[in-house]
Formats: C-alpha cells, structure tokens, sequence
C-alpha cells in the first residue's frame, strides 16, 4: 500500500483528531487543514508531523498538539481580520494557524534563536502577516495594542495586568493560569468594559513555564534548561534478573476453569472490596477471569454484591432479572448503548446465568445483586425516577416532571447540552435537578417505608441525574474534573451500596485497569486525577483488593471511533520496557503474580521501577499506540495482584438468534 502524503495525513488528523473532537469552527478547520506542521518541526521529526501530541523542538521547548492549538483558537472567537496577539511563538505553527484567519498577528517569543527560526520559516511560507519579536511574553507588545485578541502558549502562575491592559473592550485573551509551573487550567478572559473582566474555565492542561517580568522567575539566569540526559537504559542483564524473578514468583495455571484460587483467596483475607480490572473492555480472558473469581467470592465468602463499570438503569434491568424480582422489570433493553459489546456479550450473559441460578437457592433477602456504577445514563434514570415517584408521590412526580423538563430537548445527545451550557447558549439545569435530588432525600423515611430496595433505586437514580448534569457540562473539554466527576460518583455508588446492605457488607467491583488501580502510582496523579481504586485505599485502607490484568497479544474487540462499529482487532505485541514484556518473556502463558506481598526483595525492587503498561478502553488505536495507549505506572502500588494472559481473545458480542426465545424479562433482550 501507498504512503500517505502528508496532506492525506493532515486531513486525516483534523477530521479524526480536531473535528471528530468537538472543534466545530470552519475557519479553525481550515486554517489546521492548511498548515504544513512538518514545516515547523524538526527533520527528523516529520514522521510524526500528525500525530495529535507535542513534539520536542529547539531550547527545550515543545510545540504544542494540534488538537490543543484548535481549542485555544477556537476559544478566541475569531471571525476574520482581526489584530492578534500570541505569546511564545516557538516553532511559529500556532502563529501560521492564527495567520490564516487574523489579518494581523503579532508573536512574542522568549528565546532568540526561536524567534529568528520561527521568523525564517513564516516568512519563507509566505506568512507576511506574522510578525515576530524577541522579547518579554509577559510584557505583552504594547505598540500595536489594542488586540482583539490574546493567546498564551506558556503556562503562567496569573494573568498578566500588561496583557489585560492591552485586550480591546470585548476582546478574549486565553491563557494556561496554575500554581504549579507544569499543571495549569486553560482559561479564557474577556474584557467587559475598562476595569471588568470575566474568567471561565476551559481545560485542564501542561504547558512550559511562563517566564518574565509577570510570570515565572527564571529557574536559572537565562532560563534556557540544560540538554535533555539521555535515556536512561536499564542493563539488559537487570532485566533478565527481573524476568526470572517474575518465572520463579507467579503462578501458572492450564485453564481458567480449573485455576487453583485458594493462595487468591487467602491474599484476599477479610477484604470488605474487591476490585477487579480488565486491560481492555473487550477481551474475553479478562471477563471469563473475573467470573471466576466472583463466583468464589460470592459462594465461598459471602460477598454481597457485583458492581460493574456500567450504568445503574441497565445494570437494575439485569439485577431485576439475577434476583427474580418480583416488581415489572424496567421496559428498555440492558446495554443497548455505545458501546454495546462492552457488556451485552457471551461471558457477561454467562456470569448473569450462573447468578441467577445461584440466587434462585436462597431467601430474597440472601441474594447477591448485579449494580451499575456509572453515570453516562442521564434520561434513563430519569426515568425511572419519575417511574417511582408516580407511585409513591404523585404531586411530587409533577414536581420532577417540571424540574427536568430542563433536560428534555437534549435527550438525543446530553454532550451536546454541555456544549450550550459551557457557551452560555442555554441556562444550566444545575439548580433545578439538584433540588430533585434534595426533595427525594427530604422524604427518604416516608418512601423507604414502601420499599428500601426500590428506594435506593430512585435515590441512586436522581444522584446519577445530578452528578450527570454537571459532568456532560465539563466533560466537552476533556478537563481532569470530568475523570474525577465520574470516578467520584463510582466511587460514592459504591459506599452507598455498603451502607445500603449493612456493616458486614463485601462487595465486587469489575472495571477498566484504569479505574480499580490506585492512581496516586500513574501519570493520572501528576494530572490531578484520581479513581475509585485510590479512594478506596483511603477508605479502607488494605480492606480494599485490587487485581489487574494484562496481555502481550492477540485480538480485542474494540472501535476505531466512538460510536463507531465494533471490530475484532489485533493486539499488537507489547512494547520492550513494558510490564506487560517483563510478563511475555518469562514464558508462561498465563499467571498469577501477588504484588501486596512479593516473594522476593529483588522481585519487588525491580517491578516498583516505574514503567510503561498498557491501557486499552473501547477505543483501540494501534497505529498511533504508543501516544493513546500506554502510560507509566509502579506496578506494585497500582495493584495487589496481577493476572497475565500471554495471548487473549475478543468478547463474544450478543447476536439476536442467541437471544431469540427467551423469556421478556431477559435483560439482554432483542
């Protein structure tokens, strides 16, 4: 096959990386579908031209991701032949986008030999409406004041005065502001009149330091930061050490059927969680894994319930049915939703069989639940709140009727209620579902009095409401709070599920590695994120048992896009200096590894080495995999345990002749 051109490239990188991203502006499209960004670059980086991440250029800085560029000039409001000011010209690639819709656009950069360069290259593509200084960024450039607008591409402690005082009455200047010099919110500023600004929020984002008169001090006398070390390369002997460390740790087994769980089990002890993950949301060793360890959790020490990475309406769909409740199931299919594979599959159907027959032999009250965690499903448990409130308290359901009615015109796509919200296009619904919320906790005795079990229901639902509201508002800028929004959520579902089922409680949780290991040990931490499985270690300390997975190879079942189809794809093999290649090469194919208590110093020096592991949600891209799929982590404080499988398989999605027959209360139905 034909490689691509690199204008093949950059057409694919803005549709599939800045347009298919919620970039909706066609002068900002264009301008990112015009810019030869290899230009900008090193030589020896062109190859990675439109790869959607920064790449390192001269004085240790970097040039900023395309998509990130695309916010921040969006976040501008350009309309065409305006006068524009950007601070840390770099490269000069964000000033060409800029060029391409501004008439005039003034750069500042720090670092002569950046500016001379970035200057040769504008001009040399015929940028004659760029024009570059070197000097202060922080003093802005108050000749050709006053600007329409402003953008910074360097992160300061504040917002300088001399940039606010030079942005026209309506102009919008936006700028990365954080204490930290490496972890800064993307804002933007908007003058409203002489001494009137108003601030928002944009993103969460890392950008360079800042420096100058308002900005950051220099670290060093001329702030230019030493040359990079090389990489620091382990002996290959350390980690052939470490390898056979890992032969003579973990412990194999032939089949997952007849896998040895007792030394599991005993390393579980009296844990009040257990929190099991999952490399990928579509590989079947994974899913079949966890079955198993359930299923010995459930019967063999009593656990009181499975919480699953899912949303709590589909999850009571297939609870009502694993119970064999004897209130009318909820009328929607489970799971029917992007991205369907994700649950509606054999080995779910499998588990969910084997629960309801497990539960048949016990008293109602006995019997192990099947609950949802998540919060994507904002109209459903609207829903069923509304479901509820009909029955029990009529005039309240009116209420509810009128308070989420805010809702109703983005049914079809909440993310794009978010969008008008964060524009100031539509009123939040915050206030009006907040207070649905409270009403129902107002009543809590009266109602729990009809039936806790479908009180908890309608709780847990309006709870779901409120906090989806506020996610959907900050989710459309991918912003740390988002990540922390949701796990918060999970992780507030599952205190109430122990609460709910009283102190002697004990409760399953299946979800993405991402979420059940404890973040404070990954990237996630430096960005200000943090999961269910970090605050259950806060919560119950070594109450709480995590178990992670990984695969070297194989296939997966995953999509391209979101929303996309599913497509069964190959796993590339893991890369070298990867947790998961430590795990190939000591040969066995498939194990268990304890990592709360290693059964050697050395083994637990060499796996507590941070190092890359891979992560792959329901999205899998593997030709961009080592940007969107592997991070760095310290294995032995992410998880208690680790399960390998050298080579893995996709899930098996439901098929409608599998489902054809069964009964209407079947939570998978057609």
């Amino acid at each position: 096959m034909a490689m691509r051109s690199q204008a093949e490239r950059r057409a694919a990188m803005v549709e599939r990386n800045i347009a298919r991203r919620g970039i909706r502006s066609p002068l900002v499209l264009e301008a990112l579908g015009a810019v030869p960004r290899e230009q900008f670059l090193p030589a020896a980086l062109g190859e990675f031209a439109y790869d959607d991440a920064p790449l390192p250029i001269d004085e240790g800085q970097t040039i900023s991701q395309p998509y990130i560029v695309a916010l921040m000039t969006e976040a501008l409001g350009l309309q065409g032949g305006e006068r524009v000011l950007e601070i840390g010209t770099g490269s000069g690639y964000a000033a060409a986008v800029l060029a391409h819709i501004a008439k005039d656009v003034y750069t500042v950069e720090r670092y002569g030999q950046l500016a001379t360069k970035a200057a040769d290259t504008l001009s040399h593509l015929g940028y004659g409406n760029v024009h570059v200084l070197h000097g202060d960024g922080t003093l802005g450039w108050p000749e050709h004041a006053p600007y329409d607008a402003i953008v910074v591409a360097a992160g300061g402690p504040s917002v300088p005065e001399a940039l606010k005082a030079q942005l026209k009455v309506g102009g919008r200047l936006v700028i990365p502001v954080g204490a930290d010099r490496g972890l800064q919110e993307l804002v933007r500023v908007t003058r409203r009149s002489q001494h009137d600004y108003q601030q928002e929020d944009l993103a969460d984002v890392r950008f360079v330091p800042l420096v100058g008169a308002e900005g950051w001090a220099p670290e060093r006398p001329d702030d230019i930061p030493p040359p990079a070390p090389p990489p620091r390369r382990r002996s290959r002997d350390a980690d052939l050490e470490l390898v056979e460390s890992i032969r003579a740790a973990c412990e194999p087994f032939q089949d997952i059927e007849t896998v040895d769980l007792n030394p599991l089990l005993a390393r579980i002890g009296d844990a009040r969680v257990v929190l099991l993950g999952e490399a990928s949301h579509g590989t079947s060793e994974f899913y079949r894994m966890r079955e198993r360890i359930s299923r010995e959790l459930i019967e063999r020490r009593g656990f009181s319930f499975v919480a699953i990475e899912g949303d709590w309406p589909d999850a009571a769909r297939v609870d009502h049915y694993v119970r064999h409740a004897e209130y009318p199931p909820s009328e929607w299919t489970a799971f029917a939703r992007f991205p369907t594979w994700m649950w509606r599959n054999e080995e779910v159907r499998r588990f969910v069989d084997w629960l309801r027959d497990h539960n048949q032999q016990l008293e109602p009250q006995r019997r192990v639940t099947f609950r949802g965690l998540d919060l994507y499903s904002l109209y459903n448990s609207i829903r069923s709140v509304l479901a509820y409130l009909d029955q029990v308290d009529p005039h309240t359901a009116r209420v509810a009727r009128l308070r989420y009615g805010c809702l109703t015109p983005w049914e079809a796509d909440p993310a794009t209620y978010g969008r008008a919200a964060l524009t100031g296009q539509y009123e939040t619904c915050e206030t009006k579902v907040v207070a649905m919320l409270n009403t129902l906790r107002s009543k809590q005795q009266a109602y729990a009095e009809h039936d806790g079990e479908r009180f908890l229901d309608a709780m847990q639902n309006a709870q779901l409401v409120a906090n989806a509201e506020q996610y959907y508002r900050i989710m459309y800028y991918g912003s740390r709070a988002s990540w922390n929004l949701r796990d918060g959520h999970m992780f507030d579902t599952l205190k109430n599920l122990l609460e709910f089922y009283g102190p002697d409680s004990r409760g399953i949780v299946w979800a993405h590695n991402s979420h059940v290991g404890d973040s404070i040990a990954t990237e996630m931490s430096h960005r200000g994120e943090y999961n269910i499985g970090h605050l259950c270690k806060q919560e119950f300390g070594r109450a709480a048992f995590s178990i992670g997975f990984g695969t070297h190879d194989g296939t997966v079942a995953a999509a391209s896009d979101w929303d996309g189809p599913m497509q069964t794809m190959k796993v590339t093999p893991s890369l070298a200096n990867s947790y998961e290649a430590l795990c190939h090469e000591a040969g066995e194919q498939q194990f268990l590894l304890s990592l709360r208590a290693p059964s050697s110093p050395e083994l637990l020096a060499g796996l507590s080495r941070p190092r890359l592991e891979r992560a792959i949600g329901v999205i899998y891209r593997p030709e961009t995999e080592l940007q969107s799929h592997y991070f760095q982590a310290d294995l032995t404080r992410q998880f208690d345990e680790y399960i390998w499988f050298d080579r893995t398989h996709a899930v098996t999605p439901l098929q409608v002749q599998m489902l054809a027959g069964l009964p209407d209360t079947y939570p998978f139905g057609v």
